[in-house]
């Protein structure tokens, strides 16, 4: 899936990964749970943020695929 995702986008890696992955670093240099817990919440908002944009991707996919707009369909040869 992410392959894909590297494909309509120039982003060596997703920005919600960046984001997660700096959001990990924050959180094994902090011990205060009054800083932890905004920083807990924003890296499972970026999770679910990359989660939606990887099946928004899925859906156009499909539905590009059933509509045959790709110069070569494989499914469309099957008879």
């Amino acid at each position: 899936m992410f392959k894909v995702f590297q494909l309509c986008c120039s982003y060596e890696v997703a920005p919600e990964q960046k984001a997660r992955k700096t959001y990990d670093n924050i959180l094994t240099l902090v011990k205060e749970s009054d800083v932890r817990e905004p920083i807990k919440f924003l890296r499972a908002r970026e999770i679910v943020h990359f989660q939606r944009f990887g099946e928004a991707l899925r859906m156009v996919t499909e539905d590009m695929d059933k509509k045959n707009f790709y110069a070569f369909n494989p499914s469309s040869c099957i008879k």
